[in-house]
C-alpha cells in the first residue's frame, strides 16, 4: 500500500528555500568546522611534530567534552548574558559567545609549538572542544525553536550538509592542504578566520520566538510557590535550590510526565537507533586498508563521494519526512542502514575493487544521511520548548553513548570471526531499532494526517 502524502511534492521541495532552513546550512558549517581541528587534523599536526603515538592517543579524551554537554546545557537554557541578551536575544547571544570561544582557541593554538608546549596544546584543544560543544547545544535549541516539528527534518538536512562541508572539506581537507603548502600555524589561523561564517550568520538570522505552554509555566509556578512557603530556609540556598529544580529537575520530570508509560521505551529506542552504523563505522577504515586500498584512495572516495551522498541523503530525508511523516521515514532509515551494512560483505571476496568501493560508500552514506534527518526530526519533536537545550542535549548524548560502548567490541568480533560475520553482526544490531520503531508506531497510533507531530 503506497504511503499517503501529508504535503504536496511542491511544498516538500520548497522547504529548502525557507530563510531559516538556509540559515541552518551556515550554522551547520559553523558547528562542523572545529570538530576535526581537535581530532584527526590535530593528530596529524602532532604526528608531524614528532609527538609519540601514546601521547596523541590521549588527545582522544578531548572528545568526551561532546558526550557530557548535557551537564552545562541547563545553564545555557536559563542564564541570560548581560547586554548581549538585549541586543541579540537568548539563543543568538550564546551562539556568538561560543563562536568567539572557538575562534580565540584556534588563534591560540596557531601560536603554539607542540614539541615544547604539548600540555598547553591539549588545554587549548579542550577549550575549543568545550566552546564547540556549547555551540552545538545552542544551535540544536535554536533549530528546534525556529520552525515547527514538521520542518525539523529539513532543518536537520541543511544542518548536516553544512556540518559535512565545515568538518570534512574545510576543517579536514582544506586545513591539511594549507599545512602542506604553508604551515600548521597558518592553517589554524585561517581556520579561526573561517569561524566568521558562523558569526555573520548569527548577526543576520532572527531570534526564534520561544513558546512555552501554560501547563509548563504552571508546573514551574507550583515549584516556586512551594519554595516560597519554605521561608525558614536561608534566602540564598532557597534561590539556588529553586534554580536547580527549574533548570535541571523540571526538564526530566516534564519528559516523563508528557510521555507517560512510553517514556522508557522512547529512551531505549534513542539508545538503539544509531548502534548499527556506529558499530560498523569504527572498523570501516581498517577494513578498507585490509582490502588493499591506499590512504589516498580512501580519502578521495570518502571525502568526495561520501560527503556528497551524505548531504544528498540528508536532503532527501528532509523532503520525505515533510511529505510522509517522521515515523515511517525512521523505519525506512533503520532498514536502509541495516541493508547497506550487509552490502559490505560483497567487498570481502572482491578485495581492491574501486567501483564496488564507490558504490558501497555511496549507499552507506546516503542511508546514513537519510536516517539521521529523520532521527533528528524525531528527537526535536520530543523536546519541550521550555527546556529545549537541556532535553535535546540529553537525547543527543543518549543517542551515541550506548553505541560507542558496544562499538568498542568491534575489533574483537573481527579478530575472532572475520569481516563477513562482523558485517552480519553490525546489520543485526539494527534489528532492535527496527522493532522499536514498529512498536512506537503501533503504541502512539500515528495516522497519515499527523504531519509528523510527535
Amino acid at each position: 500500500m503506497p504511503l499517503k502524502a501529508i504535503h504536496s511534492w511542491q511544498e516538500a521541495l520548497l522547504v529548502y528555500t525557507k530563510p531559516r532552513v538556509i540559515g541552518m546550512l551556515f550554522l551547520g558549517f559553523s558547528a562542523g568546522l572545529p570538530f576535526l581541528l581537535v581530532f584527526s587534523t590535530l593528530s596529524a599536526w602532532l604526528k608531524e611534530e614528532g609527538i609519540s603515538r601514546s601521547v596523541i592517543g590521549f588527545f582522544a579524551w578531548v572528545g568526551i567534552t561532546y558526550s557530557i554537554k548535557f551537564f552545562w546545557a541547563p545553564i545555557i537554557d536559563r542564564i541570560n548574558l548581560p547586554w548581549l541578551e538585549r541586543k541579540l536575544g537568548h539563543r543568538r547571544s550564546w551562539m556568538l559567545v561560543a563562536q568567539l570561544g572557538i575562534a580565540s582557541g584556534l588563534v591560540f593554538l596557531s601560536g603554539l609549538n607542540p614539541q615544547e608546549q604539548v600540555t598547553v596544546v591539549a588545554l587549548a584543544a579542550v577549550w575549543v572542544a568545550f566552546s564547540s560543544a556549547t555551540q552545538d547545544i545552542v544551535i540544536d535549541a535554536y533549530r528546534i525553536e525556529a520552525l515547527d516539528v514538521e520542518y525539523q527534518a529539513a532543518m536537520a538536512g541543511a544542518y548536516q550538509a553544512g556540518w559535512r562541508i565545515g568538518a570534512a572539506l574545510v576543517g579536514g581537507a582544506a586545513c591539511l592542504y594549507l599545512a602542506e603548502f604553508f604551515s600548521w600555524q597558518i592553517a589554524y589561523m585561517v581556520m579561526a578566520a573561517c569561524v566568521s561564517v558562523g558569526i555573520v550568520t548569527v548577526l543576520i538570522i532572527s531570534e526564534p520566538e520561544k513558546q512555552v505552554s501554560n501547563k509548563t509555566w504552571l508546573e514551574e509556578q507550583r515549584v516556586i510557590n512551594f519554595l516560597a512557603d519554605s521561608e525558614h530556609w536561608p534566602e540564598k540556598p532557597r534561590k539556588l535550590f529553586a534554580w536547580i529544580i527549574g533548570a535541571v529537575i523540571c526538564p526530566f520530570v516534564d519528559f516523563f510526565v508528557r510521555n507517560g508509560k512510553l517514556a522508557l521505551a522512547i529512551l531505549l529506542f534513542i539508545g538503539l537507533y544509531r548502534i548499527s552504523d556506529i558499530t560498523l563505522a569504527i572498523m570501516a577504515n581498517p577494513f578498507y586498508l585490509d582490502m588493499g586500498f591506499s590512504k589516498t584512495e580512501i580519502a578521495n572516495v570518502t571525502k568526495i563521494y561520501g560527503v556528497v551522498l551524505t548531504i544528498t541523503g540528508a536532503a532527501v530525508g528532509g523532503i520525505f519526512v515533510l511529505r510522509y511523516g517522521v515515523m515511517r521515514m525512521l523505519l525506512i532509515g533503520a532498514v536502509l542502514v541495516a541493508i547497506t551494512n550487509l552490502l559490505y560483505m560483497a567487498m570481502v571476496p572482491r578485495g581492491h575493487d574501486m567501483l564496488w568501493f564507490i558504490l558501497i560508500i555511496c549507499a552507506d552514506n546516503f542511508s546514513g544521511g537519510f536516517a539521521s534527518s529523520a532521527f533528528i526530526a524525531y528527537l526535536s519533536g520530543l523536546t519541550n520548548k521550555a527546556y529545549t537545550a537541556t532535553q535535546y542535549a540529553l537525547f543527543s548524548s543518549l543517542m551515541t553513548l550506548p553505541a560507542k560502548f558496544i562499538s568498542g567490541f568491534s575489533g574483537v568480533v573481527v579478530d575472532n570471526s572475520g569481516y563477513t560475520f562482523f558485517f552480519i553482526y553490525a546489520a543485526c544490531l539494527g534489528i532492535p531499532a527496527i522493532l522499536m520503531v514498529l512498536f512506537l508506531m503501533h503504541r502512539t497510533r500515528f495516522h497519515v494526517n499527523d504531519k509528523g507531530n510527535l
